[in-house]
């Protein structure tokens, strides 16, 4: 029996992806001539979340810890990659 099958994998979950999310709800509004379709704005997801650190939480506790620390500098972070992303797909949209 696989790991998958004894334990349930499903509650951990990366913090970073639901900053980069919330980050990019303020950005996107504010680009305009930016693609917004599907492709374009998982790209700008994805590239982001490769650009910041993952801070991984597997319970209600963890995701205590993993708000904890250097929390205005990770926010910056945050800000910056989306930021990047949307610079790099808007001038590289995933279709033409």
């Amino acid at each position: 029996m696989g790991l998958r099958e004894r334990y349930d994998f499903d509650s951990l979950v990366n913090e970073a992806e639901r900053l980069v999310i919330e980050e990019m709800g303020r950005q996107l509004p504010r680009n305009k001539g930016l693609c917004t379709c599907e492709e374009c704005v998982l790209d700008i997801a994805a590239f982001a979340l490769n650009q910041v650190r993952p801070r991984y939480r597997a319970s209600l506790l963890g995701s205590i810890y993993a708000r904890q620390g250097d929390a205005s500098a990770f926010a910056k972070e945050i800000e910056k990659a989306v930021a990047d992303a949307i610079r790099r797909i808007k001038a590289n949209p995933a279709h033409d």
